[in-house]
């Protein structure tokens, strides 16, 4: 976790490198830059290919971390965003997961409510005739 002052706040942000399974090493050539407005996937070493995805995007998130990833210290983050190049934006293989989890559901909560995208859930609460009695009357 990196954070710095800027002249108006702290800003923190993550930058973790998918790592071997074997020992935790980073040996491979993707960069995660997880920051409170953006997620950044850079991949490749002759060709570098970069992916963004913002942070209200983000729709929900899980933590995934295999018996050899819990060996070595290591988790994987699932994004599942509305994003139409990463539906599924995959963290994977990286330390302080469950912290970048945590991070990501409070930063991508902050981002719908400043952008005032805040999605209402419709969990089956019935008609809207139910509320006025008027269920009896069908």
């Amino acid at each position: 976790m990196k954070s710095y002052y800027s002249e108006v706040m702290w800003i923190m942000e993550y930058i973790e490198r998918k790592r071997w399974l074997f020992f935790g090493l980073p040996f491979t050539f993707t960069k995660y830059t997880i920051r409170e407005d953006m997620i950044t996937i850079s991949e490749g070493l002759l060709k570098t290919v970069e992916n963004d995805c913002y942070m209200y995007k983000v729709q929900d998130v899980a933590h995934t971390a295999t018996l050899i990833e819990k060996m070595f210290g290591l988790g994987t983050v699932i994004c599942y965003t509305g994003d139409t190049t990463h539906p599924q934006l995959i963290i994977s293989h990286v330390r302080n997961s469950r912290e970048i989890k945590e991070f990501i559901l409070r930063e991508s909560e902050e981002a719908r409510i400043k952008r005032r995208t805040v999605n209402m859930l419709d969990i089956g609460s019935g008609d809207i005739s139910d509320l006025n009695g008027d269920a009896d009357d069908m």
